[in-house]
């Protein structure tokens, strides 16, 4: 059985691709589940899969992440990796399947959850807003926030993987596509060396898929004005996730991820990186850092002793 991938919410969960990518469990937070049914469900996961790499949202509550640790802890595993992640809701779900498109390879469960450091790099994330006035997770400079009383404002918001905002015109934020009017975006988004245009956030320069979910703001923006920008390969749409209003702070919002969606590049990508033993337990990893003991590649140089210190001060 492939490494188990795990989340947290069941709305983290993005349909399958294809038939061969596999689902992904879901750890229920304590407010739902005891802890004897958690670690009974844990341990069944582990008996099945052998190893279980469980992603771990930067915005989870605090009871919900010590949950994750005292199972591993109870169950004295070194066989669940809980990998922090620091990307939007839909971002972050964009990844989980990723990770479950790469799990039915040849890798290891130690490649497996170094790479998500790797893949998540390759993740485009933001979203529309009608308001930023509540928005803590980029700078918001007082003049966005000015102008998100306005009744009719829309933003373009990049969080991941570098920050940007711009407020979109009337006739940009209105716009209902059209495939002379996307053409045109595409093409101004696209001649200038990869800066932004026209309010649009600057793209990846690398064949992606877009997924996005709607919250409470009516607008076809992304799917006919940021999408054909992009020159995204496909569109899909799906449920916005319960913590998006949270993480964006407004519920006005279409959520937007893209990211590459064939998993041969994937494996190519991944495979394409030098594999190195952790020495700390044993395990495979890509980058310089195990996703299973967080135990970094090289070890941390020794403090300096008082003979070096008085060196160098000669």
């Amino acid at each position: 059985m492939p490494t188990a991938i795990a989340v947290t919410s069941a709305d983290l969960v993005l349909p399958a691709p294809d038939r061969h990518t596999p689902g992904a469990a879901v750890l229920d937070p304590p407010e739902r589940l005891d802890l004897d049914a958690a670690l009974t469900g844990t341990a069944a996961l582990l008996e099945r899969h052998g190893h279980l790499v469980a992603v771990v949202p930067s915005w989870l509550p605090r009871a919900t992440v010590q949950r994750l640790h005292t199972v591993r802890a109870i169950l004295e595993t070194d066989r669940i990796a809980l990998l922090d992640i620091d990307l939007p809701p839909l971002g972050t779900a964009l990844l989980v399947r990723q990770l479950r498109q790469l799990s039915v390879f040849d890798f290891s469960p130690g490649v497996i959850a170094s790479a998500a450091r790797l893949l998540s790099h390759y993740i485009y994330a933001g979203a529309l807003l009608g308001s930023v006035a509540k928005l803590d997770r980029i700078p918001v400079g007082l003049k966005a926030h000015a102008r998100s009383w306005s009744p009719s404002a829309q933003f373009a918001v990049l969080a991941h993987p570098a920050p940007h905002l711009a407020r979109l015109s009337g006739a940009g934020a209105g716009r209902t596509g059209g495939s002379h009017g996307a053409g045109r975006a595409a093409g101004r988004a696209k001649g200038s060396g990869g800066e932004a245009a026209a309010g649009l956030p600057p793209g990846p320069e690398f064949a992606t898929h877009l997924t996005f979910a709607r919250g409470q703001l009516a607008s076809d923006w992304v799917a006919a004005e940021l999408a054909p920008a992009w020159q995204v390969q496909g569109v899909m749409e799906n449920p916005l996730p319960a913590d998006s209003a949270g993480w964006w702070g407004t519920p006005k919002l279409v959520e937007f991820a893209a990211g590459i969606p064939d998993p041969a590049v994937l494996y190519q990508l991944v495979a394409s990186v030098r594999r190195e033993e952790c020495r700390w337990c044993g395990l495979e990893l890509i980058g310089d850092r195990c996703g299973f003991c967080a135990a970094p590649l090289t070890a941390p140089p020794p403090p300096a002793g008082p003979s070096s210190t008085a060196r160098s001060r000669r």
